[in-house]
């Protein structure tokens, strides 16, 4: 008989019905001539709660060899639970044990640990109910994601991992090489000498796929990116990761304001996704770690996100000081604006997401749009109660000469990026985009306060298991 999943028989299964479950044993409870079990297969936050007599073949032996842990395939009929929380349960007909666990040495046990325990054991925490919320969680944020972009006839392009260029121009990446790191060559000056290398040049983990994209938007008009990215800023602290995905739509024939109507229009969308398909999970999260999460998905959902420009910003924070307001970071026109910062913006005084833009150009990146102002560039970060900058974005320089000026300035070497700038000598078009941290937007979905824990095998300094 083919196995059924769990979060499928708790919604729809019918009295009557036999079937077949596989997962773990979560909780065992004997009595004098049963059994009750609960059962978890990871598709739902509940478990089946299957009841065992001892008229079951093999019973006793099934029963010794049964602890939290193990797992086991059940057969049996459904039937209608007297027990509170739960429309039915399996009268279970025959049980086989796939793999036993010691309950004696099992390290999760029937209690809440702490999320810094649940990191040492990445292998299983998994089977917690937050974690597992957490990955469903994140396992429809990505389907959204993808639906969005491909209802709106965005091609998914798969930019490289291994680049030359610095997106950023931090210089926080990771350098990949074949060299033997014990002899590595030389040139006559002492330098490394990277014409041995495999690539004859000096190569590395790439921190963002925008550049690759901007290429393929220059053929396709509007296309997106979904995968891992990193960054070897060694900071070990609850909001940074070496390894992390990221989102990043690139469109053609986009100006700024565009840019933010599909920002917006994708924020509101995956949050209504995610409250339609995982509605167990996010009252969890809701009533477990955060009461605000469900009103602040609706917030985001039903509200038109207020639009500001840098300037407007800081006048609000400096007016908000002037008013009695205190900040950690002082507050005045050219500052890279603080978490604090953003989140005040869209806590306190909007009270909903706010997209900020025209930002400095000496606090932006070198591919952000010059404005005619020649201080500002056509920028915006998109900010959101409880976490601040969600989404960052632009709309990109596309005229040639502005460009070449703008890379010479970030002292970045004009040769690296030739193809970069075959893009503007050859049907140059205006085109925006942004950039979505992944895991900061599971983060914001289930209210979780450490990025490790958004994360399946999070990659942080002097962390490299599994």
């Amino acid at each position: 008989m083919t196995s059924q999943r769990i979060k499928h028989i708790l919604t729809s299964g019918q009295p009557g019905e036999t079937l077949t479950i596989q997962g773990w044993v979560r909780t065992q409870r004997v009595a004098k001539k049963f059994t009750f079990i609960e059962v978890n297969d990871g598709s739902a936050m509940s478990g089946l709660q299957v009841v065992a007599g001892e008229d079951i073949p093999g019973y006793a032996e099934s029963m010794e060899r049964i602890s939290t842990g193990a797992s086991v395939a059940i057969s049996g009929t459904l039937s209608e639970s007297p027990g509170k929380g739960q429309r039915v349960e399996l009268q279970a007909s025959s049980i086989e044990v796939f793999g036993e666990s010691d309950g004696a040495t099992y390290p999760l046990q029937k209690k809440r640990h702490s999320f810094e325990f649940l990191r040492t054991i990445g292998h299983l925490r998994s089977r917690t109910n937050t974690l597992g919320a957490v990955f469903r969680v994140r396992n429809a944020c990505a389907t959204a994601i993808h639906n969005f972009f491909q209802e709106k006839d965005f091609l998914w392009m798969h930019t490289p991992i291994l680049t030359a260029s610095d997106c950023e121009g931090a210089g926080e990446m990771f350098t990949v090489t074949r060299f033997n790191l014990d002899d590595i060559p030389k040139t006559p000056d002492g330098k490394i000498d990277y014409s041995q290398d495999f690539f004859s040049k000096p190569a590395y983990l790439t921190v963002s796929g925008q550049l690759e994209a901007e290429i393929m938007a220059m053929a396709f008009s509007n296309v997106y990116t979904f995968g891992p990215t990193f960054r070897a800023e060694n900071s070990n602290t609850s909001r940074h990761l070496a390894e992390f995905w990221m989102v990043e739509p690139e469109m053609a024939f986009c100006d700024l304001e565009g840019n933010a109507d599909l920002a917006e229009a994708f924020l509101k969308y995956v949050f209504s996704y995610v409250l339609e398909h995982c509605p167990d999970d996010m009252a969890f999260f809701n009533e477990r770690i955060d009461s605000t999460l469900l009103e602040t998905a609706e917030n985001i959902i039903n509200s038109e996100f207020a639009r500001i420009t840098y300037t407007e910003a800081i006048a609000l924070l400096e007016a908000a000081i002037e008013a009695g307001q205190t900040f950690e970071y002082p507050v005045s026109w050219g500052i890279d604006l603080q978490s604090e910062h953003e989140r005040y913006l869209a806590e306190e005084h909007f009270k909903r997401p706010v997209i900020v833009t025209d930002y400095p150009k000496e606090i932006k990146a070198f591919y952000m749009r010059l404005n005619d102002d020649n201080k500002t560039v056509a920028a915006m970060d998109v900010l959101a109660p409880r976490i601040g900058e969600i989404i960052g974005g632009a709309q990109r320089e596309e005229r040639l000469d502005v460009l070449e000026r703008r890379i010479e300035a970030a002292g970045l070497p004009k040769e690296d990026y030739w193809w970069y700038l075959d893009l503007r000598r050859y049907g140059t078009v205006p085109h925006a985009g942004f950039g979505l941290g992944f895991e900061r937007l599971v983060q914001f979905m289930t209210g979780m306060t450490n990025i490790r824990d958004v994360i399946p095998f999070p990659r942080t300094p002097d962390n490299l298991e599994f």
